[in-house]
């Protein structure tokens, strides 16, 4: 069996990650492999608490560098707490985002320089990684329609559609610098056309 593998999960407002999870989630059940589900910011009770503080509504927000900050600081927790304790357990690890979003939100949607995210992803896991990244493309007129559907929005979900714009570039422009990682899933279809893209997908990937 081959080793242990960090997947994520990453897409703007409503690409559907969520309702796609459990895709990922029977496809390794289906051939006996142990995995976890986790997500960010979040994922372990101290990042949980960061979590609150980032996208929760407030008088008074964070600033983009504290948010940036803040990113890491639960990252941080998030590794050392849940991802590396699965993995060296034998666990596979199924997260929705990771330090992808970090540079398609904090850096393409909030503008913020690449080599900040950089520093601080060199200082909290310079040397870990995902082994496979689901990108869930979508266009942002679609999936904001979705999210808006699904009910009250959080902090960032809120952003104008140009924010949003921005961060949708910047995951396409890391899906193509990154093509043996990435696996791009075209999440604007209807969610079964979807599910059966991402399977037939991870099925080659994974177990042919």
């Amino acid at each position: 069996m081959q080793k242990p593998q960090f997947v994520t999960l990453e897409g703007v407002e409503g690409a559907g990650k969520s309702t796609q999870k459990h895709v990922v989630c029977e496809l390794l059940a289906s051939h006996g492999i142990p995995f976890v589900e986790t997500r960010e910011p979040g994922g372990s009770p101290n990042a949980e608490r960061i979590r609150e503080l980032l996208l929760a509504e407030s008088q008074t927000p964070p600033s983009d560098l504290c948010e940036l900050l803040l990113m890491f600081a639960a990252r941080a927790d998030h590794i050392e707490q849940t991802i590396q304790p699965a993995l060296a357990s034998g666990q596979w690890v199924i997260c929705d985002r990771f330090t992808d979003a970090t540079y398609a939100y904090q850096g393409g949607g909030r503008a913020l320089p690449k080599a900040w995210i950089e520093t601080l992803q060199a200082l909290v896991h310079p040397a870990f990684a995902p082994d496979t990244t689901i990108l869930f493309d979508v266009p942002v007129e679609v999936g904001l329609a979705r999210a808006a559907r699904r009910g009250a929005l959080d902090r960032i979900e809120s952003e104008d559609r140009a924010f949003f714009e921005r961060v949708r570039a910047s995951y396409q422009e890391q899906a193509a610098s990154e093509p043996m990682r990435y696996v791009v899933v075209d999440a604007s279809q209807d969610a079964g056309d979807v599910s059966q893209s991402l399977r037939d997908s991870l099925t080659h990937r994974w177990f042919l």
